[in-house]
């Protein structure tokens, strides 16, 4: 019996010696791969997930963790992806540096405008930067989020910075004359009420409602059409309604008439 038993030993032993044998010479040796599945993921990290289920848009419903995350420590220790693994082929995707405006890639959309930021929101809106350019206002001079604040889509009322031309006048009231990125190009509607326009040309408004001519029923977007500083020929409603000597003579209808505001018969 203690023969038999002296024998198991040797054997076992002999089993041991040829597994370390096999791992020195580098034998293969059976073994079976883990495989992480997202479901794997939340079972530690929890904060991601939810994050990602709150603000994750397309990070939420086109991708799953290992789509970024191709691997786990310490089999793998690069496990935070670039951007551009994913995000590529447009300008915007090219700026240096995406955490600057993305700190969390969980919820992507949720953005921090911080420092001056003018060029990196220019390679989404372009347009923006086009009107900017062709129509050179104060608006050209300052930051975009100086205007759009630290939130991504915010828009400022225009009250916020600037003064109303009268009491009464609203943010929308605004848009009706001047576009936010080209306002000194002055563009408006055949409806555009009076009060706007007198606001800054009472001097006319009041010396229109002074005279009694039929231009005083007229609005001022009736004469003054469509843009800011338009100023009609008198020729353009009344032709030539006076002798070709007369009209010869006095080529400036103002010369007998005064102004239109103040017209003289």
């Amino acid at each position: 019996m203690k023969k038999n038993n002296h024998l198991h030993r040797l054997g076992l032993g002999a089993f041991v010696l040829l597994g370390w044998l096999a791992l020195a010479v580098g034998l293969p040796v059976q073994a079976e791969a883990a495989v992480l599945q997202n479901a794997d993921c939340i079972k530690c990290h929890e904060a991601q997930p939810r994050e990602i289920a709150e603000k994750g848009r397309a990070h939420k419903t086109a991708i799953g963790c290992m789509d970024c995350h191709v691997g786990h420590p310490p089999a793998v220790t690069d496990i935070i992806p670039a951007c551009s693994m994913c995000h590529a082929g447009t300008p915007h995707f090219e700026l240096p540096n995406c955490s600057q405006c993305h700190t969390n890639a969980h919820t992507p959309l949720d953005l921090r405008l911080a420092g001056d930021l003018v060029n990196e929101c220019l390679t989404c809106h372009m347009p923006i930067g086009q009107q900017l350019a062709a129509y050179p206002s104060a608006h050209k001079d300052v930051a975009c989020n100086f205007c759009h604040a630290d939130t991504h889509g915010y828009i400022p009322d225009c009250m916020q910075c600037h003064r109303p031309h009268f009491a009464q006048q609203t943010n929308a009231d605004c848009a009706s004359c001047h576009g936010a990125h080209k306002p000194l190009n002055v563009v408006y509607d055949d409806k555009l009420a009076d009060v706007h326009c007198a606001a800054c040309h009472n001097v006319a408004k009041d010396e229109l409602l002074a005279n009694p001519s039929k231009h005083q029923g007229l609005a001022c977007v009736a004469c003054h059409q469509e843009k800011h500083k338009m100023v009609p020929l008198c020729a353009d409603c009344h032709g030539a309604p006076h002798a070709p000597g007369i009209h010869a003579r006095f080529p400036d209808c103002g010369s007998c008439h005064n102004t239109a505001h103040d017209l003289v018969y």
